[in-house]
């Protein structure tokens, strides 16, 4: 279950919260996440969610020791082209992610895991043709 130890991974790597620099946050803090077919099949949705929500109350805990005093956002999304979970932190509330195309917040993790763990397929789907579910979590000391 390699996927489950780069999601724990996640939560100890470099973090830069720098809201004059957004590019500087998305190349640190942004991770590609993926599975081989063999894993997807012996993943279960709760192992991924229980392990992106320990990363984020470690990444919230970490935030907080660090006494940032604005909003920071950990969120996750399955990136359907490329086959994989990507996770970020950022310096922004969770309507104002910077994603180039139109996003849906999800109230849970569960449905963007199952598609990530149901899709099979590289490539399969148009990012730009429906909205893409972004799970978020403040992570900040300040409520967005």
């Amino acid at each position: 279950m390699v996927l489950l130890t780069w999601i724990a991974e996640v939560a100890d790597e470099p973090l830069v919260l720098e809201p004059a620099d957004r590019r500087a946050e998305w190349e640190t803090n942004t991770w590609s996440l993926s599975a081989e077919d063999e894993d997807r099949r012996s993943l279960s949705v709760s192992a991924v969610v229980a392990a992106f929500e320990r990363t984020a109350s470690a990444l919230q805990i970490r935030v907080r020791e660090l006494r940032f005093p604005g909003v920071a956002t950990f969120y996750v999304w399955h990136d359907k082209q490329a086959g994989q979970l990507r996770c970020s932190t950022g310096s922004v509330p969770a309507d104002e992610l910077p994603f180039s195309g139109v996003y849906a917040l999800s109230d849970g993790l569960e449905p963007v895991i199952e598609g990530f763990l149901a899709d099979g397929e590289m490539g399969a789907a148009d990012p730009e043709a429906v909205p893409f579910l972004v799970w978020a979590f403040n992570v900040g000391a300040a409520s967005p």
